[in-house]
């Protein structure tokens, strides 16, 4: 059963992976309950996230199935397959490191080039659920000045860089902000044209005076780091998040924000104050099944 749907999956993406130059993609999302399992294919390598519970009873563990369907479809090793248990997350449990092999790899999609870790974290560097928003970016921001706040690996601004647009990437850790400039090295990108800056992006908005046209907030669901004074929340914090991005918008421009809470409700007020449409589903990709990945949102400054 799962080797069948897998299969069919794969065959309804893989023309259309050559086609758009995308060698980073989702094969299989959980499309069947009692496979609850993520598989996202990054060139010749298969990450399966197990979502899994672990079971007393081994005749319910679907894993080995899964794992094998991988091998007989797309003939591959051992080696070519990682897995990760992907479990509810606390505070920033996703970016924690889980191993050391500093082994990366360069993976293509539409425009760009984007470095990918497979091992080292829960996530590899790439969210993949945010590549029509990467393509929207693309095609708007051309020439202007653009604003990425929690830009982890910086993907959003590698499209804005190639786009050429003046970009600047705001993130509290270092790691990812060398990482960020390793994209834009790997694309050509002159680091002289673009701005990387490692500060807590709450109190870069409480600070900030620079505008910008276009702004892409993509926070957290939620933060306890220690280098933060307070417990970060997507939604308690929306309205500070939301207002402080547009003060720092120029009166044309345009904020993308985007959560992957999944009973995130945005405020009313903010509806009432500003111009907002609810692009969530224009923004999922095809190789999702799970449509309730993000919620995103254009927000703009009333006339």
């Amino acid at each position: 059963m799962i080797q069948n749907r897998i299969q069919k999956n794969y065959q309804k993406l893989k023309g259309w992976a050559q086609q758009s130059k995308i060698e980073a993609y989702r094969i299989y999302d959980r499309d069947i309950p009692e496979f609850p399992f993520i598989v996202d294919r990054y060139k010749d390598f298969f990450l399966i996230y197990d979502r899994s519970v672990e079971h007393l009873d081994q005749e319910k563990n679907h894993f080995p199935e899964v794992e094998t369907a991988i091998k007989n479809i797309f003939s591959v090793t051992d080696e070519q397959i990682i897995i990760k248990r992907r479990e509810r997350q606390k505070g920033e449990a996703q970016y924690t490191r889980l191993d050391k092999k500093e082994d990366f790899i360069w993976v293509q999609e539409a425009q760009a080039k984007l470095r990918v870790n497979l091992y080292d974290y829960l996530d590899t560097g790439l969210f993949l659920d945010h590549r029509p928003m990467r393509q929207k970016i693309y095609k708007t921001v051309s020439l202007r000045k653009f604003l990425n706040l929690f830009c982890y690996t910086g993907a959003v601004s590698v499209f804005a860089g190639l786009a050429g647009a003046h970009t600047t990437s705001v993130d509290m850790s270092a790691t990812y902000l060398e990482w960020a400039k390793e994209n834009f090295v790997g694309n050509n990108l002159d680091l002289k044209n673009h701005h990387f800056i490692q500060e807590n992006c709450l109190e870069y908005l409480a600070n900030a005076k620079e505008k910008f046209d276009v702004i892409f907030l993509d926070p957290p669901t939620f933060s306890n780091s220690k280098r933060m004074d307070d417990v970060f929340e997507v939604e308690k914090d929306q309205a500070f998040l939301v207002d402080k991005s547009m003060e720092l918008l120029n009166p044309e421009g345009l904020l993308y924000f985007s959560t992957n809470k999944r009973r995130f409700k945005l405020l009313p007020e903010l509806s009432q104050k500003y111009s907002i449409k609810d692009i969530s589903e224009e923004t999922i990709p095809r190789d999702f099944h799970d449509m309730k990945i993000h919620q995103c949102y254009e927000i703009r400054l009333r006339n």
